[in-house]
């Protein structure tokens, strides 16, 4: 395969067959489930590990006052943009993960077969269909692998979206009674919420805001010592990556875009921040996804501003 250049990003548009190659990112953080906020209102489609519905609030508090554009580069389940959609008019989700970018344009442009598809899947869920479905590497109908990525994420052991280092999903099956795989209203509300958005396959540092849009970055943790689930990607997002997203920000920051950062409260984060430029401040997230229930607690993490 030929290996594709950060510098011409993926934008669906083109033929689903012209990508050529699947990229898998995940935060190796805690899942946070999938709800209906109520008819009409988008919430997020997806569990996603490091989702941001738990500190939603914490996040709104330190959106700045203003700003033109809004960008998420590491887009996941996107629970702020959800949350301030409605008060923006232009937005720009991107991710690298191939299939996560797929599933997104789907529920903009064909909510309808997807909902279809995946009514399909739920009347035939069993742990024999879920690993059937999951060995399905290689689709290429968007359709299908936007209904494959939602059913597996509904069905999975704790929402964990993993990935061996061939970028195949390897996730076990959950032990849920009743899964919640078809959310027919929240998909409906998603695919018009969606429609201010642009949605692409790009590297987070590929991404152009001008002087007066905002920008949240909610990368893939630096780990702590007690962090799970810390190995679960094709392209490890390493320290190296860490460094060259703190020097973007401070690029972006220089050139009058507003930033803000979401990342684990360790000392090599803080030491990366420490940049009069930014200001620090903590939030007390909880943890969910690990599996003694003694452990499942608050810990902190750190959120990144520059305005």
């Amino acid at each position: 395969m030929t290996e594709t250049k950060r510098e011409e990003p993926f934008h669906l548009d083109i033929g689903f067959g012209e990508a050529v190659e699947r990229f898998a990112q995940v935060n190796t953080r805690d899942p946070e489930p999938t709800e209906d906020y109520g008819a009409g209102i988008a919430a997020p489609f997806v569990k996603w590990v490091g989702g941001k519905r738990n500190i939603i609030g914490d996040l709104v508090a330190r959106l700045p006052d203003s700003f033109e554009g809004y960008w998420e580069p590491f887009a996941g389940g996107s629970a702020l943009f959800f949350e301030r959609a409605d008060g923006l008019t232009v937005a720009h989700l991107s991710d690298n993960n191939f299939d996560l970018v797929i599933t997104y344009n789907v529920i903009k442009r064909d909510p309808e077969p997807l909902i279809r598809r995946l009514k399909e899947h739920a009347a035939k869920h069993s742990p024999d269909y879920y690993y059937k479905v999951r060995a399905q590497h290689e689709l290429q109908d968007p359709i299908e692998t936007a209904a494959r990525l939602i059913y597996l994420n509904k069905t999975c052991y704790n929402g964990l979206y993993r990935v061996n280092k061939r970028g195949e999903f390897n996730a076990p099956v959950g032990s849920y009674k009743n899964p919640d795989v078809v959310t027919e209203d929240n998909l409906r509300a998603c695919s018009k919420t969606l429609a201010i958005a642009t949605i692409e396959y790009r590297d987070f540092d590929t991404i152009a805001p001008q002087a007066g849009d905002f920008v949240y970055f909610d990368p893939p943790y630096h780990p702590t010592i007690d962090s799970s689930f810390t190995n679960y990607t094709k392209l490890d997002f390493t320290e190296q990556d860490q460094v060259r997203l703190r020097d973007f920000a401070t690029t972006l920051s220089k050139e009058g875009v507003k930033v803000m950062l979401s990342n684990s409260d360790t000392p090599f984060i803080r030491d990366l921040y420490k940049d009069r430029a930014f200001t620090i401040g903590t939030v007390q997230a909880p943890r969910m996804i690990n599996c003694k229930p003694n452990k499942r607690s608050a810990v902190s993490e750190v959120l990144i501003t520059n305005c």
